[in-house]
């Protein structure tokens, strides 16, 4: 259960949903920001990967969430590991209903709530 990409607004299929940003958001805290999709995931692992290495990002605030699909799990899940490699930790708040039901269904639903 995922939800497609957003139409292009290039393609002239409709409004394309907001891009997603990652942004550092106080000491060691971070926000997600937008869609964290197929389409933004690249960016974001970019963005973020070396917040979440150095523990500029130990905690990450999902509210701003507009849309994610397996991909945005899979960056989840990525950013874990890379906290893990670098002997960091990261936890993530507000985790958007949609992503839990993912999360669930791949049996990797204690990674985003442990």
């Amino acid at each position: 259960m995922s939800v497609s990409p957003a139409p292009s607004a290039a393609t002239g299929s409709g409004a394309a949903r907001p891009p997603g940003r990652f942004e550092l958001a106080g000491e060691s805290r971070a926000r997600v920001v937008g869609a964290l999709s197929f389409g933004t995931v690249t960016a974001l692992l970019s963005e973020g990967s070396e917040a979440v290495a150095a523990g500029r990002a130990a905690l990450i605030d999902l509210a701003g969430v507009t849309a994610s699909d397996s991909a945005g799990l899979a960056l989840l899940i990525e950013w874990l590991s890379i906290a893990k490699a670098a002997g960091r930790a990261v936890r993530y708040e507000n985790v958007p209903a949609q992503l839990l039901q993912l999360a669930r269904l791949s049996d990797a639903e204690g990674l985003l709530t442990g």
